[in-house]
């Protein structure tokens, strides 16, 4: 589809633009980005008038849970590809804990075939580092490159084997695959359901110190610095986590990072009540916690917001604390959610999107997220001051799994766009 987008604020961190802009959109491709763009007069362009809204590159999530193959119940391709689009997202990639793992090409070709024929977004595998995420034997990482996997990644599970994680970079390396690493020491973690304080002792459950993360953080920092690959340290919580990642930064190690947006909007307190939805691991820390995430987002410390999409159904969450699953989806509620940052002062709107889009497509290699001309027409367009309701009722995911029902925010997308297409609003 053509396009011509008119009159929006259009920022592409990437490039260095902010301003006032026309964008022209031709086969799909970005044909031009300039201050007042006159409709091709040889050319049907489809006219958007995006005065008011900011424009930008398509939004990337680089870590997403689908569930497909193995627990299509909870959430599949199909459905995860139009949450992701309901919350902006052109892009996502899916991490490898399905049924069976993702450590296989076989596995990996049959995500892909699904995303082609079903997915309204980008979708790109994220392959396991070891065979059955059991932390023991390498997958043959080369091979599942081939078929399309983007990055590797034994997330929901820790390589707790020092030196099979060592080996794990040393081979990425050889396939030029980044590194993400789930930061979690299980004799630490292994007995709690929640973050380890006062608000567990109050509920009588136990709890996860924020060290089980941060031993990992630790170890992987310094096998970073060992092997001279880079690592990227998913879903930070804690403060102690940011500090480590922090210096580890300003000694030049390669390191980068991210976090959820549950991390700089909750607390510990959303599990009073004993709220399975809000039941996430790593857990929601203190308000002390929740302030060293939003300084480590100002500063750069954390490098991308990403949602953790998480889906569960009732059969996992509607039961006790203890026995209920990890995670909540977040792929409808990540936009508003990081804008609030906005709103409050403590991003700036430049710095909210990079994080969004092409600090995301750097880290996993993808010529994606920017607006660059001849680059694939992925483009996201928001309306930064459109108040709404959270209401998990009306997501798009198959999963309701959300703590976030019925919180007021502002900002909403009003065009996801892929490939020049636009995919939300989704066709009546």
């Amino acid at each position: 589809m053509d396009l011509l987008i008119r009159n929006g604020r259009v920022i592409d961190p990437a490039s260095g633009i902010d301003g006032r802009y026309d964008l022209l959109v031709l086969n799909g491709k970005i044909q031009a980005v300039q201050p007042v763009i006159k409709p091709p007069a040889a050319i049907d362009c489809r006219i958007i008038d995006a005065a008011g809204c900011i424009v930008t590159p398509g939004l990337i999530d680089m870590h997403t849970h689908l569930r497909e193959p193995g627990h299509e119940y909870k959430e599949t391709i199909q459905s995860g590809s139009r949450a992701a689009a309901a919350g902006g997202f052109t892009s996502i990639a899916c991490m490898a804990n399905t049924e069976p793992v993702n450590d296989t090409a076989a596995v990996t070709r049959f995500i892909c075939e699904r995303a082609r024929t079903q997915a309204c977004v980008n979708v790109f595998p994220i392959g396991a580092m070891t065979v059955g995420l059991k932390g023991e034997t390498l997958t043959e990482m080369g091979d599942m490159k081939a078929a399309g996997i983007v990055a590797v990644s034994d997330d929901g599970r820790t390589v707790a084997d020092t030196e099979v994680m060592r080996r794990c970079m040393e081979y990425a390396r050889t396939f030029d695959l980044p590194v993400i690493c789930h930061c979690e020491d299980h004799n630490l973690s292994r007995y709690g359901v929640m973050h380890e304080g006062i608000t567990a002792m109050r509920l009588g459950l136990r709890g996860i110190p924020p060290i089980a993360e941060e031993i990992i953080v630790a170890r992987d920092i310094l096998l970073a610095a060992w092997t001279g690959y880079p690592v990227h340290i998913a879903h930070v919580s804690t403060a102690g986590s940011v500090r480590l990642i922090s210096d580890a930064k300003q000694r030049g190690i390669p390191v980068t990072a991210e976090t959820a947006p549950h991390y700089f909007t909750l607390t510990e307190e959303a599990v009073i009540g004993f709220n399975t939805d809000a039941k996430v691991n790593p857990p929601l820390r203190t308000a002390e916690d929740r302030a060293a995430i939003r300084e480590g987002l100002c500063d750069g410390t954390i490098d991308v917001i990403a949602s953790d999409h998480a889906p569960h159904s009732s059969l996992e969450k509607d039961v006790e604390f203890d026995n209920a699953a990890y995670g909540m989806i977040g792929l409808e509620t990540s936009l508003a959610l990081t804008l609030a940052l906005v709103h409050e002062g403590v991003l700036t709107m430049n710095q909210a999107i990079e994080k969004l889009t092409i600090n995301p497509a750097r880290i996993l290699r993808l010529p994606k997220g920017t607006l660059v001309p001849g680059t694939e027409a992925d483009i996201t367009i928001i309306d930064p001051n459109q108040r709404w309701t959270i209401d998990r009722d009306h997501f798009f995911s198959k999963s309701k799994n959300s703590p976030l029902h019925g919180m007021p925010v502002t900002g909403k997308v009003l065009y996801t766009i892929v490939a020049g297409t636009v995919v939300y609003p989704f066709p009546a």
